[in-house]
């Protein structure tokens, strides 16, 4: 049996697993997120509250001003744990006809393989939830209410919160999202951005392109991007501001459906920042895994007693993050 030549001990099926392409993931692959691995359980984020006041002249021969220092704190946060199981019986593919094949016999390995590849998609839409739960501020389990982090009570601030009032034909959008800019840039604290996007709702996205002060340039510039095959709702400047139409939605662990992006709102982040976003990896709860750094994905199996069956053992220990939490706005289309 494969048993017997190791081709299932944790290293090869984490490496088989891993290997699998990734089916969702527009955060996950985005580039916004850096991928950190750590060799603990925890990750601390160490903060120096710098002053920095501008100096004033004095005669010659006077006292200099007193220099004032700011003081440093941290904030801990624990990776998330994601364990599940699953199991393979003989039955399964006893006498089965393998997939594709007009006679030939499924194996162990092939319901092995196609186990492993159908339960990686549980875990990448469950990556891109807690994904979207950073970008919100708001980190959720997978039962869609559970909170795991809410990242403006961890470091103490209320969401900022734009009303772009859109229902209003009065309303001048660029001006809106001038302020929504400049906002984002004050907020930045040391880092850099190359812009601001926005993701929105269907309703939102809608509500934008036919406003009277929009309605125009969205003609324009849909032309130019139907030119270059380009669909626009993956990308509309305006303002100088970048909004992204938002249709993901995920399953809760209680059958109910959870839209990444509420009706009528968007969630705005900076673009190309350097230490805003990062995807924490913790180690897999294994042995030999201990102190090591962690993988997205690990997945291990054993036989059962007696040889009536096989047991799979899948985990995950990531925890997306936001550093400055800030730069987290809500926009409102009305």
């Amino acid at each position: 049996m494969a048993f017997n030549i190791g081709m299932f001990s944790l290293a090869e099926l984490t490496q088989s697993i891993n290997l699998i392409p990734f089916k969702y993931g527009r955060l996950v692959n985005s580039g916004i997120f850096t991928l950190k691995p750590i060799n603990t359980r925890t990750v601390m984020l160490e903060r120096q509250h710098n002053i920095l006041r501008l100096l004033v002249t004095k005669p010659l021969g006077a006292d200099g001003t007193p220099m004032e220092h700011g003081k440093r704190d941290g904030l801990t946060f624990k990776v998330p744990h994601i364990p599940a199981t699953d199991v393979i019986l003989p039955n399964e593919y006893e006498g089965v006809r393998a997939f594709g094949t007009e006679n030939a016999l499924d194996t162990q390995q092939s319901v092995m393989l196609r186990k492993l590849a159908e339960n990686r998609l549980k875990f990448e839409i469950t990556w891109e939830h807690m994904h979207w739960g950073a970008i919100k501020g708001l980190i959720l389990d997978g039962d869609g209410s559970s909170v795991i982090y809410n990242l403006f009570d961890e470091f103490g601030l209320t969401q900022q919160v734009f009303d772009f009032e859109l229902d209003d034909p009065n309303t001048d959008v660029a001006s809106k999202c001038r302020d929504l800019s400049r906002y984002v840039e004050l907020n930045l604290e040391g880092d850099v951005t190359t812009g601001t996007r926005v993701f929105v709702s269907s309703e939102f996205f809608d509500s934008l392109i036919t406003h009277v002060s929009v309605k125009d340039w969205y003609k324009n510039w849909q032309a130019a991007a139907q030119m270059s095959q380009v669909d626009p709702r993956k990308g509309f400047s305006f303002g100088g501001v970048t909004f992204e139409e938002c249709l993901g939605q995920a399953t809760t662990s209680k059958g109910a459906t959870t839209r990444y992006i509420a009706a009528g709102e968007g969630h705005a982040i900076p673009e190309g920042t350097m230490s805003t976003f990062e995807t924490v990896v913790a180690p897999g709860n294994f042995t030999d895994t201990v102190n090591t750094y962690g993988e997205m994905l690990y997945a291990l199996s054993k036989l059962r007693d007696f040889n009536q069956g096989v047991d799979i053992w899948m985990e995950s220990n990531i925890l997306p993050l936001c550093y400055r939490p800030k730069l987290l706005v809500k926009v409102k289309r009305y």
